[in-house]
């Protein structure tokens, strides 16, 4: 990519979109086509054709998606799934025909099964049953993986695919209703030390086990892939190690100066037992993550009381 081309960041505003923008301007990109929600709405398949039509993007990245935690996606399956469909194959499609030279579309690793082999590698992939929890989201994942490579395939098309462990960091979604693990772990944390509470009760057991990225990890393994990267098959972006819940709440509470007793609800749902990303492919490409865990939860700690924190109501 040169920094003249046109470059499409589809989700600018979101988590993972607001690092790319970021570092797409750190390295000199300054043809950036950014859209918000009012401005373009990515589920209508005229508005995006008209888009393309006019701007022309050499190329484009597709950070855009409706998501959220378990709770959100076990009572908005609806959403999940039909929002996501139209969003993906209005930005693909439309990306072959008006001749976008690279693509890369965002998946996520819950579109692994919920007892894959661990490390999961990228062959694990439809081998067995999914997460419930997660699985409208997980499947229109899948389907937008399946159409960059039907266009590789068919059109010669150089669509990549790229799957993000859980990832946080700065701009993440704090909302208790939507947001996923570790920024619901900061805001309840931050939320329980306000009010001088002398313990906090966490769904789940505690003992499930997760990989955190840190969102400006992903920007640069990203950009990383669009100049090194061409194969259609799904490759895994990941820092290689876990965690377990309960030491992540451990964490957090520590950050945030909670002193209070952590208990768990294990009547509520942990979700998969295990998901941690076999990374070889990319690590062999030579990316590896720099960014620590504790140094991530200290710095999205900070933004979130600088930055986040005015958006919510206690």
């Amino acid at each position: 990519m040169k920094p003249s081309d046109a470059i499409f960041v589809a989700g600018h505003r979101g988590m993972v979109g607001s690092s790319l923008v970021r570092l797409l301007r750190a390295r000199g990109f300054s043809n950036l086509l950014l859209r918000t929600h009012a401005e373009l709405d990515l589920r209508d398949a005229g508005a995006v054709r008209a888009f393309y039509e006019k701007f022309r993007p050499d190329y484009v990245l597709i950070a855009a998606a409706r998501v959220g935690g378990i709770w959100a996606n076990v009572t908005h399956g609806v959403e999940f799934l039909s929002d996501n469909l139209l969003i993906q194959l209005n930005l693909i499609n439309g990306a072959h025909e008006y001749g976008v030279k690279k693509l890369l579309f965002l998946g996520s690793s819950c579109i692994y099964p919920k007892f894959a082999p661990q490390p999961i590698k990228e062959e694990s992939l439809l081998t067995s049953s999914l997460e419930p929890t997660n699985e409208p989201y997980a499947l229109a994942k899948i389907c937008g993986i399946r159409l960059c490579q039907a266009h590789a395939r068919e059109h010669d098309s150089n669509f990549i695919s790229a799957m993000p462990t859980n990832l946080y960091g700065p701009e993440d979604n704090f909302d208790l209703e939507n947001s996923h693990v570790l920024p619901a772990l900061i805001y309840k944390f931050h939320l329980a030390k306000e009010k001088d509470q002398k313990s906090l009760t966490l769904w789940g057991t505690g003992n499930v086990y997760r990989e955190f990225l840190h969102v400006d990890d992903l920007a640069e393994a990203c950009l990383f892939l669009m100049e090194k990267y061409d194969s259609p098959e799904h490759i895994n972006v990941g820092c290689g190690e876990d965690i377990t819940i309960r030491e992540l709440a451990q964490r957090v509470g520590r950050v945030v100066g909670f002193e209070g007793k952590i208990e768990w609800d294990s009547t509520k749902p942990d979700g998969t037992p295990r998901k941690l990303l076999d990374v070889s492919k990319l690590s062999k490409l030579g990316w590896k993550a720099r960014i620590g865990l504790e140094e991530g939860l200290q710095s999205t700690y900070q933004w979130w009381l600088e930055n986040g924190r005015a958006k919510k109501t206690f």
